[in-house]
């Protein structure tokens, strides 16, 4: 039963990766699927306890890349750069696309979805300060990021110009980044100087 379970959630994820979740409805999802609304309720309770599982499996999929993200890649290259990267491919971003359209839908149901969006905002937060640099790690800048990143995704669904948003970034990057030996230059007495002889 657990295996058939993991299957229709599975199924249930790629079915609103084509169609949203926003009119979402349990009997043409059912059909579409190849079963009844009546074996996906006896699996999940509800259809909110579908969306609420399938939610959950379409976080854990995007963590789990972030996590990869920031143990491979460029040198250099912030992690946040290198997830923007990742999720703006054309394989990656409808799921981008979904997760944000369920935020949207948990907003305005909290009562079902509240626990959901607490634990998600709490997952993205731990990994995200994880995954900063020594030198700029805290829970203020981790917030900053997921927010930026959040917001530039939502231009991009909305606009559709990942050149913009891209750049965008790369301007954040540039204005958040430690500025090298303290934003100032050294003094004399500290410079190595050689001597011609």
């Amino acid at each position: 039963m657990a295996q058939r379970k993991v299957h229709w959630r599975s199924a249930a994820l790629e079915y609103l990766l084509e169609h949203g979740i926003a009119n979402a409805s349990l009997r043409p999802m059912a059909a579409a699927l190849g079963t009844s609304a009546r074996i996906l309720m006896f699996h999940f309770k509800s259809k909110e306890g579908l969306l609420q599982e399938v939610l959950e499996e379409l976080q854990a999929r995007l963590q789990a890349s972030f996590v990869a993200m920031t143990r491979s890649g460029r040198r250099g290259v912030p992690p946040i750069k290198r997830f923007w990267l990742w999720a703006t491919r054309a394989e990656n971003y409808p799921y981008l696309r979904l997760m944000y359209e369920a935020q949207i839908v948990a907003i305005q149901n909290p009562a079902v979805y509240g626990r959901y969006l607490k634990r998600s905002s709490a997952d993205w937060h731990a990994i995200s300060l994880q995954a900063m640099s020594k030198s700029v790690r805290s829970g203020p800048m981790a917030t900053l990021c997921i927010a930026v990143f959040d917001g530039l995704m939502l231009e991009l669904i909305s606009t559709g110009n990942r050149r913009s948003t891209t750049r965008a970034l790369d301007q954040f990057i540039a204005i958040a980044s430690p500025p090298r030996h303290g934003g100032k230059e050294r003094p004399a007495a500290t410079r190595k100087t050689t001597k011609k002889r």
